[in-house]
C-alpha cells in the first residue's frame, strides 16, 4: 500500500469524524480538511493513476459541495448565508 493511500484513507476518518461532530464545531476541521483534499488528489494522482485522481476529485466535490457553492459564492460578491 503506497503512502499516499494509507494517507487518503485516514483523511476519509478525519473526514467522518468531523460529519459527526455539530455545525458550530466542523469549521476548523473541515477548512483543513478542505484545504489538504487537492494536494491529497494529486498526490493520489500521480502514485495511482489519473482514472483514481478523477474518482477522487468526484467524491471531493461530492462531499464538500455545500462549502464549494459556499465559496463560489463569495467570490462572485454575494454573501450567503451560514448555517448555525
Amino acid at each position: 500500500m503506497t503512502p499516499s493511500l494509507i494517507i487518503a484513507a485516514l483523511w476519509v476518518i478525519a473526514a467522518t469524524i468531523t460529519a459527526f461532530l455539530s455545525m458550530r464545531y466542523q469549521y476548523v476541521p473541515g477548512v483543513a480538511l478542505l484545504l489538504v483534499a487537492p494536494v491529497l488528489i494529486v498526490w493520489l494522482a500521480v502514485d495511482l493513476g489519473w482514472i483514481v485522481g478523477l474518482v477522487a476529485t468526484l467524491a471531493f466535490v461530492s462531499m464538500f459541495r455545500n462549502p464549494l457553492r459556499y465559496l463560489i459564492a463569495r467570490l462572485r460578491g454575494h454573501h450567503p448565508e451560514v448555517p448555525k
